[in-house]
């Protein structure tokens, strides 16, 4: 069964106030954070673009701790394989099957299905499967924290070819919000080209960005409730919005805006906006772990500020970075106690060390230009993913000249083990406890796995090669997915240093277990 929100076509847009605190008297506070860190009016950086962030999930498989789901989009079948006893179990789901999930609680695992437009609710014991019609054309699938709720839009940021062209009329705004419990789906329209989707800590709300609004979906009502909230008093020159982060308790979303010098503030109660002022060209937000405070990078007047999540219309509080670096995005440690600040558009092989506790910063070298980085949940070591091009001033004779690399980072001490890749990486894992790391690279039959506590890598020979990486939660085991007509599928128990590969998987017959 499948209801229509009717009213939801034409939502109601909430007032905003686009107030600002940059009309709060700076003079009689001595407060100085909305001055250039100079004399000069700041260095204008805007043209060197955005800060990147990767998010590779497209056909991933989906865990629990006794399973490993796996998505066989050529045959419409989802694949359950149980660890460590891989008994192997298919069951049919909808039409070329493309994003699998599971809940929270490892009871369901939800699959959705592009070429029949349908959600797929599996329950992880029983394998029976419930199918949920959604609308056409989206390719993103978010699940709630509690595991109820599965939305699937049409993610602007994810090129693909699964807009259908027959038919008529096409949307890109159009959403599906599945109820997983009752296997109900709501239809709703949200803002032009949605790109990011983020659920409240307590699942109890949905926001969707798009480039110049944020639709609020209130999900404690009879049936879901949506409210469009306008992001900019120019709705013709918008300017596009990136990233949104919601204070724990749910009361307020914090809203970057490319090319703008403020933080929107959407109370999430009133609907109300606010333009919160900050420095030049902020290019990155985050939340610090326990939630306290936003973090916003602001790259054009190399300048952090911490925004009170409780009470973001107070003063700031804020640091002058190192003169002379690019800092255009943070990573923070899980702990909270430090942070890595970097850039990835410009090709310096320089990173910065916070201490948030102490306040200080400090420059470090690294052996190449910074790709991407992320900190094990335990907050003990950091993966910096490097471009393979280098650093204007890098040595021709280095061992990572022209070369993919990593770096593994101990946070303690700062000290690191650089590694030369024979590829680019392209999916990696963290073990919950965080004592290891798994990655793989492209093209190359190998699983890479990394203690966090030596800073040692191990190559685990593979069968073929990998497309996916994951860590089965509270496990020994992690997993890798591999390339091959039948379907294969790897596991590895760190704590044996044991592997075992399924061939065949997809098929339920001739299956091989090595």
């Amino acid at each position: 069964m499948r209801f229509v929100l009717l009213s939801l076509l034409v939502p109601g847009c909430a007032e905003n106030s686009f107030l600002t605190n940059a009309d709060m008297d700076a003079s009689d506070t001595g407060y100085d954070g909305y001055a250039p860190p100079s004399d000069e009016d700041g260095t204008d950086d805007e043209d060197l673009g955005g800060e990147t962030e990767q998010d590779n999930r497209f056909l991933a498989p989906a865990a629990t701790n006794a399973y490993v789901f796996v998505a066989n989009p050529d045959r419409d079948t989802v694949t359950r394989i149980s660890v460590p006893g891989l008994e192997v179990v298919t069951v049919s789901v909808g039409t070329n099957p493309t994003l699998v999930a599971t809940t929270a609680d490892y009871a369901k695992a939800v699959t959705f299905d592009a070429g029949s437009n349908d959600l797929a609710v599996i329950d992880a014991a029983s394998l029976d499967v419930v199918l949920v019609p959604v609308l056409p054309n989206l390719n993103a699938l978010e699940l709630s924290p509690d595991g109820r709720w599965a939305l699937v839009y049409q993610d602007a940021d994810t090129p693909d070819d699964t807009m259908d062209d027959e038919g008529g009329a096409v949307s890109t705004n159009q959403i599906s919000l599945v109820d997983t419990t009752t296997q109900v789906a709501y239809e709703m329209v949200v803002g032009q080209h949605p790109h990011d989707a983020l659920f409240t800590a307590d699942s109890s709300k949905i926001l969707v960005i798009s480039d110049d609004s944020l639709a609020v979906v209130d999900l404690t009502a009879a049936t879901p409730d949506l409210d469009m909230v306008t992001l900019s008093e120019d709705p013709i020159n918008a300017p596009r919005a990136e990233e949104v982060e919601v204070a724990p308790d749910g009361t307020y979303a914090f809203v970057r805006q490319y090319g703008t010098d403020d933080i929107l503030v959407v109370d999430l109660v009133t609907r109300l906006v606010d333009a919160i002022r900050v420095g030049e060209n902020p290019t990155d937000l985050d939340l610090t772990p326990d939630g306290g405070d936003a973090v916003v990078v602001c790259r054009g007047w190399n300048r952090l500020y911490l925004l009170d999540t409780a009470d973001p219309y107070a003063l700031p509080a804020y640091y002058d970075l190192p003169e002379g670096e690019t800092i255009g995005s943070v990573a923070i440690s899980p702990d909270g106690t430090k942070a890595l600040l970097y850039t990835t558009v410009v090709a310096t092989d320089h990173y910065t060390v916070w201490d948030i506790a102490g306040g200080a910063f400090q420059v470090r070298e690294l052996v190449k230009p910074i790709d991407n980085v992320t900190i094990s949940p335990d907050g003990s070591t950091a993966l910096v993913f490097h471009t393979k091009s280098d650093a204007d001033d890098a040595d021709p004779d280095s061992p990572y000249h022209n070369a993919w690399a990593l770096t593994l980072m101990n946070l303690s001490s700062l000290a690191t083990n650089p590694l030369r890749l024979l590829a680019e990486p392209t999916e990696y894992a963290h073990t919950a406890d965080g004592t290891h790391g798994f990655f793989i690279m492209d093209g190359q039959p190998y699983l890479e796995s990394m203690s966090y506590r030596t800073l040692i890598v191990d190559d685990i020979p593979l069968k073929s090669e990998p497309d996916h990486v994951g860590v089965l939660p509270y496990t020994d085991w992690a997993y890798a997915s591999q390339k091959h007509d039948l379907g294969r599928i790897s596991f590895y128990d760190w704590a044996g240093d044991a592997l075992q590969t399924i061939t065949g998987f997809e098929l339920n017959a001739d299956i091989e277990t090595e």
